[in-house]
């Protein structure tokens, strides 16, 4: 006679049919990967024998059967009718004797004389599987006291097979209800309630990118992260360099974590945990150390190594023994899905007025009246093509989710149920915008991008959008490199599957101004600062050391995160460029920058770096790429230093990064210099004596060898890249890399904007050319074609 319980440790992944993915794979992984270090905690499950034969002995599998056979999923109404039916018929039904007596008898061998607390949670035999997430469709219950209290929990789970959400779902993924069993796991709890949890990922949810694990972590027990109510921690690993020993944290954001769920003793079954606030001091502060989250990510790599594919992991730190441990592992269903090539890019054809901004889910577009919606009791509001509003949701809200063009949430982060479900509908989503259902009026036409990298905004009105088709097939052989601009360390994990040669321009001021937003003096002086200014440099540093170790590791994790998408590519960075009018704009700024009259020919790049005034912010952000090329092993990663007016300036900005630890040919350390002033082509032999090589920057050399200011519009018509000028300075400045053997690029706009520019260049002889991204496919395409005549 089968048994109705098994234990994990007995139980393997080829025991799915049996109790499920869920449970077959926390079995799979004590058996499997406990030598590894990876550690979950131990339990035992209902087999799905169990789940047919108690629907069998109360006559329930037929009366299940006929009330499905008549529902229609679409209508909210009747669908909410005949699945609180059918909960109602579970619940009231009585387990057979011989599942009572060997859930006891499991329960007995776990706990001893001291009763445990349990986690009692659904594995359905269809859920988890390599091409289907039916996560958060049945119901998890946490802190189960007690045998008898076990036994009504069972029975709850298996009702929730029937909850309104998994109905639907089935019906909408094709899968037939009289297929599916369900088997209750119970599990030992982890007491993360006193420490965090979370969940991750072996990719990056938003773009595919297969060489990142993502961690997202809050305090207390994780069904908040997983729910989306709450905010989270977030943090990026490169898988590369982990496996090397490198300190491989990429990226990490601050999640505000105003709450936590945590044990609730005096309390029943279905309520036997709260809800309680956060203190501030540890909202301000991450909910793992750096320790933490490589370890989780090492364990992350094992799991999908041991399975061979993606995965989504939930895991929790045990506040008591300080442990990390594994608590599920399923399959990714979303991003490991989706084939190359199959689908388009979406473009915003212009940024509007924005009413609300949060995390972006996916990376689509939608537009459409906004509908409020306050709670399940509303769902029935919402009309195909709406962009659904509410406070948060949950996969309760998945027969309505599927008709939205958007979603916005005021709570969630990127790895809770309504972001999973999001992706897998395909429909954008924003998560976490703390006031949208105040922001956005009912009605209002807006739409709602998710294709502008980690932040999703929503725009007043219906903005023009085009879906561009990709493929990067059959490309052919070029004579010259074609490497990307790419400002964005968020959009970097994307535009790294893209076919380029790696990055020719990745500009710090990007990190500066959205990552950091403080000017460096600011830091540097934090003490003489006034107390109102103290307090809003402090918010932006929340999480890190003091104000400085802010700025040198938000710098750090910038260009980090560059590096990793593109390793082992070269990533050019060039140090900050901005003009005193823009630092100004820094937080603090006005405080530190003189007024100029003309900005774009004044105190800025080389000039600035070796400036008495300037070099300890100079210092900075040389610390910080030391700190990626030689703690963090990026050494992928050169330098480059814009508007260098003259030779003896090349001479003392090269001394200058020599003495803060940036010496040239070490460590492979190559210095390019930016060539965008008529000096530098004029006199490029003797520039070229500091440097690697030029990338020529075309935007400044054009302004400044036609005498006209690029900012005005009322000379706008006369700046062309491709002036007779123009390029007979481009071809002295090309000719002499050449000549000595010297790297040449160019990374200004216009050869994205020019393809008779961009084949001139070629035909001259550069090496590389460095595009937008948008523009990377079709010029590649018709230099190709033009090579090959």
């Amino acid at each position: 006679m089968h048994p109705y319980v098994i234990s994990f440790q007995s139980l393997g992944i080829s025991d799915i049919a049996q109790v499920g993915g869920k449970n077959a794979s926390l079995g799979e992984m004590i058996s499997q990967l406990s030598a590894t270090g990876v550690c979950v905690p131990g339990g035992f499950a209902t087999t799905a024998q169990a789940f047919r034969d108690f629907l069998a002995v109360n006559g329930l599998d037929q009366r299940i059967s006929a009330a499905l056979a008549a529902l229609d999923t679409e209508d909210v109404a009747a669908l909410a009718k005949t699945g609180a039916e059918i909960r109602g018929w579970i619940l009231a039904a009585t387990l057979p004797e011989k599942l009572v007596q060997e859930i006891g008898e499991h329960y007995e061998r776990m706990t001893g004389d001291v009763d445990g607390s349990f986690a009692v949670r659904s594995s359905a035999t269809a859920e988890d599987l390599a091409d289907a997430s039916f996560a958060g469709q049945q119901e998890t219950y946490l802190n189960i006291q007690g045998l008898d209290n076990v036994l009504h929990a069972v029975r709850a789970v298996f009702a929730s097979l029937y909850n309104d959400r998994a109905i639907s779902y089935r019906v909408h993924t094709g899968y037939a209800d009289a297929g599916v069993a369900l088997s209750a796991g119970v599990q030992r709890m982890v007491r993360s309630d006193l420490g965090a949890s979370g969940v991750m990922f072996t990719l990056d949810t938003e773009s595919g990118f297969r060489d990142a694990v993502f961690i997202t972590s809050s305090y207390g027990l994780g069904e908040m992260v997983v729910q989306g109510t709450v905010n989270p921690d977030e943090f990026y690993i490169h898988k590369q360099k982990l496996e090397e020993g490198y300190p491989a944290i990429v990226r990490r954001s601050l999640g505000s974590k105003q709450q936590r769920m945590v044990f609730d003793s005096g309390c029943s079954l279905g309520h036997s945990t709260l809800i309680e606030e956060v203190p501030q001091p540890l909202r301000d502060q991450f909910s793992l150390t750096d320790e933490d989250v490589l370890q989780l990510a090492r364990y992350a790599v094992s799991i999908e190594k041991h399975y061979g594919r993606p995965m989504d992991i939930e895991w929790g730190r045990d506040g008591q023994d300080g442990r990390l441990y594994i608590l599920q592992a399923r399959p990714e269903t979303v991003q490991s899905q989706r084939v190359s090539g199959g689908g388009g890019k979406y473009v915003l054809g212009q940024r509007g007025e924005v009413l609300i901004e949060g995390r972006a889910i996916g990376q689509k577009i939608g537009t459409g009246p906004v509908r409020l919606v306050s709670g399940p009791s509303q769902m029935g509001r919402v009309q195909t093509g709406d962009v659904l509003v509410t406070d948060m949701t949950d996969p309760d809200w998945e027969p309505v989710m599927k008709k939205a063009s958007a979603i916005i949430t005021n709570r969630g982060g990127r790895t809770c149920h309504a972001a999973i479900i999001a992706r897998e509908l395909g429909i954008p989503a924003i998560v976490g915008c703390a006031r949208a259902t105040d922001a956005l009026p009912d009605g209002e036409i807006v739409t709602a991008s998710c294709a502008e990298g980690d932040t999703g905004f929503v725009y007043r009105g219906r903005l023009p959008f085009e879906i561009v088709a990709e493929s990067s097939a059959a490309l052919p052989a070029l004579p010259v490199k074609l490497m990307l601009n790419v400002g964005n360390p968020t959009l970097a994990f994307e535009f790294a599957q893209m076919p380029s040669d790696g990055i020719g321009l990745a500009r710090l001021e990007f990190v500066i101004n959205n990552m950091i937003g403080v000017h460096p003096k600011a830091v540097l002086n934090f003490k003489t600062l006034s107390e109102p200014l103290q307090e809003q440099v402090l918010q932006r540093s929340r999480g890190y050391a003091d104000p400085v170790s802010f700025y040198v590791d938000k710098l750090s994790e910038g260009i980090a995160c560059l590096a990793a998408a593109f390793w082992p590519r070269p990533v050019i960075v060039r140090l900050s460029d901005f003009k005193s009018n823009e630092y100004s704009k820094l937080l603090g700024g006005e405080l530190f920058e003189p007024v100029e009259e003309n900005p774009m020919i004044g105190f800025r790049g080389a000039g600035r770096y070796v400036a008495p005034e300037f070099t300890d912010c100079f210092e900075l952000e040389c610390r910080a790429m030391k700190k990626v090329r030689e703690v963090m092993g990026y050494t992928n990663v050169e330098v480059m230093i814009p508007f260098v007016r003259t030779v003896g300036e090349a001479r003392e900005v090269v001394d200058e990064l020599a003495k803060n630890g940036l010496r040239r040919g070490e460590s492979g350390l190559r210095l390019i210099m930016m060539c965008e002033i008529p000096s530098n082509a004029l006199s490029a032999e003797a520039f070229l004596q500091y440097f690697d090589g030029f990338s020529i920057g075309s935007n400044d050399l054009t302004q400044l060898t036609l005498g006209l200011d690029r900012d005005s519009s009322l000379v706008a018509n006369r700046f062309d890249e491709r002036d007779a000028a123009v390029k007979l300075l481009l071809q002295m400045a090309i000719s002499a890399c050449n000549r000595l053997g010297k790297y040449v690029g160019i990374c200004g706009q216009g050869p994205s904007d020019h393809f008779d520019f961009a084949q001139w260049l070629m035909e001259q002889g550069i090496q590389s050319i460095s595009l937008n991204p948008d523009t990377l496919l079709e010029t590649w395409r018709k230099l190709g074609a033009v090579a090959t005549r």
